[in-house]
């Protein structure tokens, strides 16, 4: 067992030492399509998973839904079909592993149609088949959309993932900006990159532009970054994930790195007063913000 990951399975220990059932609630967004977002969510959610911790997986870029693409599963019917009637939360959900749970999601749009309709309190009580999950990831769509930001405002924690092009690193700025107007604290992830030197250098830069526009209220901070490596092309042609198919490679040794970080934050999910649990607390967030 490597080292990252002997500090990962200490933190669950500890984690699951404590009766708390708090769900933590991690939105992964993007300012533009391609930089990775789906794939490193769900490699992401397999490393916790792997480790011990109780993880679900919510899809909620519908327009460009692919977890079901990346875990290489079929999917028939998502949330909407339950806040519908036509199905319950327990025919969504699909098992991808051990302590992985993948939830077939829908737009915040969509979503919010039910809002206060009696098919929603019902969804509500269903729900709660999921208060034991941990963590609970939302991909979301791009951070610009208004829908989006409803996931973001509901969330603990916000990751923006972006690639060292200077297109995507705009968007990615853009995404970061608007996000600020709800919060002061954002996490990035430098993907593609050639080294830890490339990723440090560009998040400074971003950091740099974002305290000079922003204010320094604003805290970035850098929770990881992923090696540009053929082996991620090639685990998303097979409908693998890269930290399983290749275990040992140095993108996935980069992930574990990443679940090290999220895992830090659910010991400090005590001092976070919300009792939120699961899908049922989620969409109680969602219903806040709305």
């Amino acid at each position: 067992m490597s080292h990252q990951a002997s500090k990962l399975e200490a933190l669950v220990k500890e984690r699951h030492s404590n009766s708390s059932k708090k769900t933590r609630f991690i939105s992964i967004t993007s300012g533009k399509g391609g930089v990775g977002k789906s794939t490193i969510g769900a490699n992401i959610a397999h490393i916790l998973a792997k480790n011990g911790i109780k993880v679900a997986i919510f899809d909620a870029d519908i327009g460009l839904a692919n977890l079901d693409v990346m875990f290489n599963v079929k999917i028939k019917k998502n949330i909407l079909h339950v806040l519908k009637g036509e199905a319950s939360v327990s025919d969504i959900l699909i098992e991808i592993e051990p302590n992985l749970l993948l939830i077939p999601g829908e737009s915040g749009e969509g979503i919010l149609k039910y809002a206060s309709s009696q098919m929603f309190d019902s969804f509500m009580q269903e729900a709660d088949v999921l208060d034991d999950i941990e963590v609970m990831i939302i991909d979301t769509g791009a951070g610009i959309g208004e829908h989006t930001q409803l996931f973001l405002k509901a969330s603990d924690d916000v990751i923006v993932i972006t690639v060292p092009d200077p297109a995507a690193i705009t968007d990615a700025y853009a995404t970061i900006k608007l996000t600020s107007r709800i919060r002061n604290d954002i996490d990035v992830i430098m993907n593609q990159v050639s080294s830890t030197k490339e990723a440090n250098a560009v998040f400074s830069k971003i950091k740099k532009v974002a305290a000079v526009n922003i204010g320094e209220k604003l805290q970035l901070h850098l929770i990881g970054k992923v090696n540009l490596d053929q082996k991620v092309a090639v685990s998303v042609k097979k409908r693998t994930l890269f930290a399983k198919e290749y275990p040992n490679a140095q993108v996935s040794r980069d992930i574990q790195v990443i679940a090290n970080n999220i895992a830090k934050k659910l010991e400090h999910n005590m001092l976070n007063t919300s009792s939120d649990s699961g899908l049922s607390g989620l969409f109680k967030r969602l219903m806040e913000h709305f």
